[in-house]
């Protein structure tokens, strides 16, 4: 599958037309996701339609892009990987994003897994499909936006949209081999993002290279009068970004993010993908972000809490899936809750009530709210001794279907290093940066996390690219 400024050449050219690429897109959907499962559904008929009018002078005229299951598009369904909206629900409008998208030429083509309502890390836990990892379909292709990631690794996809509250492009980002962008909280609009946490949601690109990257991220940016949590300030050019060298410039390694539950062969290679850095002229620097350790706990109380009061609107009474057997009112919310939600999700919601209920919201909550304001700190603090920060993404490559789903801790924590971003509202980019040998000899892919200050996305863009160029690794991929 070419990349966006590939496609972008062969229609100048005129060596391919946006309603040839889409006819082929099509077909290598046919034909791979059978086994991948990362589509839920698309409309050809609805993307040629648009395909016939698309101006090609856009930034991103005719390029088609696969989008997360969250994010609403008009007159297509959005499910949120869930049966609660698997049934009745048309998006009758369109999100700020693909406002955006449609403005700057792209076609919005096909809805992608997801683990339900944005609330897992493996992609098992949508109530609809199972996907799985193009590169050992056996495994996982990361969460919350698997089937996002999926579709780019089985060029099923030029690029996609995911979100992230935690991790979502990012990690599965780094377990599907791709490139994915979080941005900074108010740099992209969340209007019409089906909400998770609100103030931790972001939507961001998930694409084959930085550069494409950059393109999609202008498209996407800026302010929507539709989002007051989006900033009005002017956005910089991010192609520029891309083709800057690095030399001088400080990458700071957090040891928390180094320490025990490292896989030995992630450790190995992010550590080579760091040497790769120096040798560009980047200088590593050593830091401490010393509240990590309370990270986990921390988002798991804010991210319950803000679920438990946005899915509250889910109540089957003017659309989703309705229990057909209550005999009141108050038994239809719970009956059609009750089905519709999946374990993950009542889980969540059950927590979030909890640690906002009466007497114990001073305990947890609000504990919770300064520890998130601790870490936001340590950000702050580091990034007055470095420019970006360098990591691992996930602690371990993806892991076997089925071998985490019974263990809801073992799931949390393999958000280890990337929900810290989040809760400090700060940027963050997972890189391809090599492969560990799975069991069955298998290679499996390892994310180089990139982690910049607050509206910095630039900064992350020219470190990615300079990294990426120097391996070559979109001829891997």
């Amino acid at each position: 599958m070419p990349t966006i400024s590939d496609l972008r050449s062969s229609y100048q050219s005129g060596d391919l037309t946006p309603a040839e690429a889409i006819r082929s897109l099509a077909e290598n959907i046919d034909s791979r996701d059978k086994e991948i499962g990362a589509y839920l559904s698309y409309d050809l008929d609805a993307a040629l339609a648009e395909a016939a009018e698309v101006d090609l002078s856009l930034p991103l005229g005719g390029v088609p892009i696969a989008i997360k299951d969250a994010i609403n598009v008009k007159g297509q369904p959005c499910t949120c990987g869930s049966k609660l909206l698997d049934q009745n629900y048309t998006s009758p409008y369109d999100a700020g994003v693909i406002s955006k998208l449609r403005a700057a030429g792209a076609i919005p083509f096909g809805r992608t897994n997801m683990d339900e309502f944005a609330m897992g890390s493996s992609t098992e836990n949508s109530a609809l499909q199972v996907t799985r990892n193009p590169w050992d379909t056996s495994r996982i292709p990361g969460g919350s936006s698997g089937g996002s990631a999926a579709v780019i690794a089985a060029d099923e996809a030029v690029a996609a949209l995911g979100s992230d509250t935690g991790g979502s492009i990012r990690q599965p980002a780094a377990l599907s081999g791709c490139v994915g962008l979080k941005p900074t909280y108010g740099r992209v609009s969340r209007y019409g993002l089906v909400a998770f946490a609100s103030s931790l949601d972001q939507i961001g690109p998930m694409t084959r290279t930085v550069e494409d990257a950059a393109l999609v991220l202008q498209a996407i940016a800026g302010h929507d009068a539709h989002d007051s949590t989006c900033v009005k300030d002017a956005l910089p050019d991010y192609s520029s970004f891309v083709g800057q060298d690095i030399k001088g410039l400080k990458v700071g390694l957090p040891k928390e993010y180094f320490a025990e539950g490292l896989d030995a062969e992630v450790k190995e290679v992010v550590d080579a993908a760091i040497k790769q850095l120096e040798s560009l002229g980047a200088e590593p620097v050593e830091i401490s972000l010393p509240h990590t350790e309370y990270a986990v706990a921390t988002y798991y109380i804010i991210a319950t809490a803000e679920a438990s009061t946005n899915l509250a609107r889910f109540d089957a009474v003017r659309y989703g899936r309705r229990a057909e057997s209550a005999d009141n009112l108050l038994d239809q919310y719970r009956q059609s809750r009750a089905q519709g939600f999946g374990e993950e999700v009542k889980r969540r919601i059950i927590l979030g009530t909890y640690v906002l209920s009466s007497g114990y919201y001073d305990a947890y909550y609000l504990q919770a709210q300064k520890v998130r304001h601790l870490i936001r700190k340590d950000f702050t603090e580091a990034f007055e001794k470095v420019d970006v920060i360098a990591s691992p993404v996930s602690p371990t490559p993806a892991f076997k279907i089925g071998e985490k789903s019974q263990d809801p801790m073992a799931m949390y924590l393999a958000d280890v290093y990337t929900l810290s971003t989040n809760l400090a509202g700060i940027c963050g980019m997972s890189v391809p940066c090599g492969f560990t040998q799975g069991e069955d000899g298998k290679k499996l892919p390892v994310g180089l996390q990139l982690l910049g200050k607050p509206f910095a996305e630039g900064d992350l863009l020219k470190v990615g690219h300079a990294y990426e160029k120097a391996c070559d690794w979109q001829k891997v991929v």
